[in-house]
């Protein structure tokens, strides 16, 4: 199976905000979904949310809680919960066991099309700043269910070592 480098596409048209997410989307693209969820959270006229995955083959942990936090930024601002749009079952199910449902409603077609996405330009980031931001993906990913906080913390604590002693390797 061929997979294909990760992607973001947004667009942002009468109050509907769309973020396409397509191919293998990994720790890479966390700087790219931390901007987006600290822009969501000031953009003016903001009605609706739309998590579009139906062109993701693979979505990595790090990358899940920073869509995590993306709904977390707007909650409370929109009349209805972000809507995630994915229709392979294994995202489906990895939504589930990671309790996506509770911030987010989950469906497997958008009920409208939108025309023009734009794709965002990858944010670089150094080895420390990846680091910080895969920890804080996982704190929110712990923070959202029972299953995660087990699933995670081993990898949580590694990292929070890493931050008390950044020379030692």
């Amino acid at each position: 199976m061929l997979i294909h480098e990760g992607r973001i596409k947004a667009a942002f048209e009468a109050g509907v905000f769309v973020l396409k997410l397509c191919g293998d989307v990994r720790l890479t693209l966390c700087a790219t979904l931390d901007r987006q969820a600290q822009q969501l959270a000031e953009t003016p006229g903001l009605a609706s949310l739309i998590i579009d995955l139906r062109d993701a083959t693979n979505v990595d942990s790090t990358a899940l809680g920073f869509l995590a936090k993306v709904a977390m930024a707007v909650e409370g601002r929109l009349p209805e919960r972000p809507t995630i749009v994915a229709d392979s079952p294994d995202i489906r199910q990895m939504l589930d066991v990671m309790g996506f449902a509770r911030f987010f409603t989950l469906v497997e077609a958008p009920i409208t099309e939108v025309c023009e996405l734009c794709d965002l330009p990858e944010i670089p980031c150094d080895v420390e700043e990846t680091r910080q931001r895969i920890l804080e993906a996982h704190r929110i990913l712990m923070r959202m269910n029972e299953h995660n906080r087990e699933e995670f913390q081993p990898l949580v604590e590694m990292l929070e070592g890493q931050e008390a002693a950044p020379h030692q390797q």
